[in-house]
């Protein structure tokens, strides 16, 4: 079975998903992501769906349950690249991903993370201009 390559970037996780996912896919990828949250002690996890241009119900609330699960091991989720369509579709079938943050990018994304992490040095960065 394929797997969803995850990466670990400074104290976060970052998941780019490249292929349509299927139920099996996801599955595996929630179960990769949690032991990893749990083995590096990662404080967030981005994940990329710019690639994806379908989402259905089962990927929606695989995306809710990554979230709910990396909140109880301490992590933050943000979900950056959504299209447009997959935000209607998300909206449609009554999901709001409550526990999802959402960046346009995988630069705006990783600020969030890093906000979090250590806000300090991120609200420091614009001082030094």
């Amino acid at each position: 079975m394929d797997r969803i390559p995850i990466l670990k970037l400074g104290d976060a996780l970052l998941v780019t998903i490249q292929v349509d996912m299927h139920d099996r896919l996801a599955t595996a990828l929630e179960d990769d992501l949690t032991s990893k949250i749990v083995a590096t002690g990662a404080k967030g996890v981005l994940i990329d769906i710019s690639a994806l241009e379908v989402v259905d119900s089962f990927i929606g609330r695989m995306l809710d349950n990554i979230a709910a699960v990396s909140r109880i091991l301490d992590a933050d989720t943000v979900v950056v690249g959504m299209r447009p369509a997959v935000a209607i579709t998300l909206v449609e079938l009554g999901l709001s991903l409550s526990g999802v943050r959402t960046a346009l990018n995988v630069e705006c994304g990783m600020t969030l993370i890093r906000r979090r992490v250590a806000p300090e040095q991120v609200d420091g960065d614009d001082d030094e201009d």
